[in-house]
């Protein structure tokens, strides 16, 4: 029953918010080893003090502070809709206040840095061609990295230099390309493509070696052997391009709103934290070179 009911509930979040699917997996995932601490008793029973219980239970385990933000999202939006069902008499999580969090600033690269891994690929090999096209596109629109597997043929606008994103939530977007990404983007098209198509059929944009859609791992795996051959030893993630592109953007001038829409964030608090990173640097800079620093 209990289980049935978190299906129904993925089910409508699904339907009214669009959600990627590593958001209804980590929430499916949440609520089912909440399910399985309960025991024998019905999610439909919890209070307030029993979701206290649990995640103080879960902090004695080094539970970090936005596991714990994501989970309580999670049981309010659940809780939620069992009380709009009127699965439940009273949502327990209403008076469930958000855990703290420290503002973690991501790994980015300066624009050296980026210079170099963009380099590295070889304009040589089908394989360097697909890469080289592949970081580049990311770098010119500061893509997610599921926004850039997921491009289809029909996405790409060479001729009009622009691209069509579909984003979270499956919000639609058109971004301007660089020139340079074109460049890259005609050579993979006329010089790469045909050759990972292997005489087959796929509608993805960028294909692996099996002449299918790229996956995110892979194109991870990629980025990480190419920033090792570049000698960027940062400890990147698969939004370091994306954070890059932001970043820099914002230092060379560019207004928040203009970065937000870019980015597709939908709240400008999220852009917000380009601003961060700039002010963290001049704090470095002005700690190494001022005399009084």
């Amino acid at each position: 029953m209990d289980t049935a009911l978190i299906e129904q509930f993925i089910d409508h979040y699904w339907l009214s918010s669009g959600a990627s699917k590593n958001t209804l997996s980590a929430y499916r995932s949440d609520l089912s080893i909440f399910h399985r601490w309960l025991g024998k008793q019905a999610l439909s029973s919890v209070d307030a003090k029993r979701i206290q219980d649990y995640f103080k239970e879960r902090q004695q385990k080094d539970m970090s502070a936005s596991t714990q933000a994501r989970i309580l999202t999670c049981m309010r939006l659940f809780f939620h809709y069992l009380h709009d069902n009127k699965l439940i008499d009273n949502n327990p999580t209403a008076e469930l206040s958000h855990p703290k969090q420290e503002q973690k600033l991501p790994v980015f690269l300066n624009i050296d840095e980026v210079e170099r891994l963009l380099d590295t690929p070889s304009n040589s090999t089908t394989f360097g061609k697909r890469d080289k096209a592949m970081l580049e596109l990311l770098y010119s629109c500061g893509l997610r990295v599921s926004e850039l597997i997921n491009l289809s043929y029909h996405n790409i606008h060479i001729q009009d230099e622009y691209i069509r994103i579909h984003g979270k939530g499956n919000k639609e977007r058109m971004l301007p390309m660089g020139e340079i990404a074109i460049d890259y983007l005609t050579a993979y098209e006329k010089e790469a493509r045909p050759l990972l198509l292997k005489n087959g059929q796929c509608d993805s944009y960028f294909l692996s070696n099996r002449g299918k859609a790229m996956s995110r791992q892979n194109f991870f795996y990629i980025i990480k052997s190419y920033a090792m051959q570049a000698g960027i030893e940062k400890p990147l993630s698969p939004h370091s391009l994306r954070h890059a592109f932001a970043t820099h953007l914002v230092q060379k001038g560019a207004d928040l709103r203009s970065v937000q829409l870019m980015l597709g964030h939908s709240d400008i608090s999220s852009t917000q934290l380009y601003t961060h990173i700039q002010n963290a640097q001049l704090k470095a800079q002005h700690a190494k070179h001022h005399p009084r620093g």
